[in-house]
């Protein structure tokens, strides 16, 4: 998958989650989803229950800690979809 198709995929998941629409408009990699997106914790667990349905993909809590921003989301998602 490419970085830019990825990248509209976790706009389209975590958009109903985000509580500041300019950060939303210019997310990009090193968009964080707490500190930009003030994407709350509850709505971060959400976010990535909605990853895992999107990609057909099982994210550990390992994972799960690591996964505040986009550039680790993306990091994330291509190492478990490469795990298939």
């Amino acid at each position: 998958m490419k970085k830019n198709e990825l990248i509209e995929s976790l706009k389209k998941i975590v958009k109903p989650y985000i509580q500041d629409e300019v950060a939303f408009e210019n997310l990009n990699e090193d968009t964080d989803f707490i500190n930009d997106l003030k994407i709350n914790s509850a709505n971060l667990v959400d976010v990535i229950l909605d990853v895992e349905d999107e990609f057909d993909i099982e994210i550990d809590n390992e994972a799960m800690e690591k996964m505040l921003s986009v550039k680790a989301a993306m990091a994330i998602i291509e190492t478990k979809l490469s795990e298939k």
